[in-house]
């Protein structure tokens, strides 16, 4: 997800959260925690300022994302409340990790997938059902905050609710993209998905041989193949992972790519970004 559907999420747990009787340093404890832990797995970014092998396709949304790693965060953010706040209390913990499972399990609803087993398995789980900018989530924490700012309501029973909200959203959706992406299975070798940002319309990615399909799919517009792309299977690969290793990332990070082996380039690009003429992950040799 986007850095602001991060802070949403952080904002929205600690509202979530009865306070009535915590002092001022213990709601600044919790406040902290819940943002910074709905934002820590990001960290991962700056590893492209070191990155002198084209890994950081593979690093980003890596390790950090780790679901095996989120005790650790949570542990860390537990540390950094007593160091800032002087406050020490176990909840504070449990809402580091949870801030930091909903963070790792968000990024794996989208199309960028995540590293969400590392170290055990560097396999990117990505389900591609949720965009990574969703205006049904934005809505609902928009409706929330008004509620609390006009309405007599408490907040944590008006956040808690705007989480069953988003709960239920994200089912419906993730229900209904993984039946389109089940039914195109039938048809194509391969197959993904990338979920648009109209709600409950995707974008699914079908590959058969050397043709990759782009189609549109919903309730009312049924299967609507849109864009057919050619890719060069038989071309040797070696000269542009020799000169661009992060093309060799990007082969092995996306589900599939498509080549290109024409007008003098060589290039790979991954197709459930191919917007406009062009995907904005690809990589190419002139």
């Amino acid at each position: 997800m986007d850095t602001i559907t991060h802070t949403l999420f952080g904002v929205g747990l600690y509202h979530a959260v009865k306070k009535s009787e915590e002092t001022k340093k213990e709601k600044q404890a919790l406040l902290f925690t819940a943002i910074v832990g709905s934002q820590i797995p990001d960290i991962d970014v700056i590893s492209q300022l070191w990155d002198q092998e084209g890994m950081y396709q593979m690093w980003h949304r890596g390790i950090t994302h780790s679901l095996l790693l989120a005790p650790v965060w949570a542990l860390l953010l537990y540390l950094l409340a007593i160091a800032f706040f002087r406050v020490k209390q176990r909840r504070i913990f449990y809402i580091g990790l949870l801030a930091v499972v909903i963070h790792n399990t968000s990024d794996v609803l989208n199309a960028w997938g995540t590293g969400y087993f590392e170290p055990v398995s560097d396999v990117r789980l990505t389900l591609g059902t949720i965009p990574i900018i969703d205006v049904v989530i934005w809505t609902i924490f928009l409706s929330a905050f008004l509620l609390k700012r006009f309405s007599s309501l408490s907040a944590s029973g008006i956040f808690r609710w705007a989480w069953v909200m988003i709960a239920l959203h994200i089912v419906i959706q993730s229900a209904l993209g993984l039946t389109f992406l089940h039914e195109a299975k039938k048809e194509y070798e391969h197959a993904a998905l990338s979920a648009d940002f109209v709600p409950w319309q995707y974008t699914v990615i079908g590959k058969n041989g050397e043709e990759v399909d782009l189609a549109l799919v919903s309730l009312w517009r049924g299967f609507d193949v849109h864009t057919t792309l050619q890719s060069d299977e038989s071309v040797d690969l070696e000269p542009l992972f020799a000169e661009k290793p992060e093309a060799r990332t990007l082969t092995k990070w996306s589900p599939f790519v498509v080549v290109v082996n024409e007008d003098g380039r060589l290039g790979v690009f991954d197709p459930r970004f191919y917007r406009n003429g062009e995907s904005f992950l690809s990589v190419f040799l002139e």
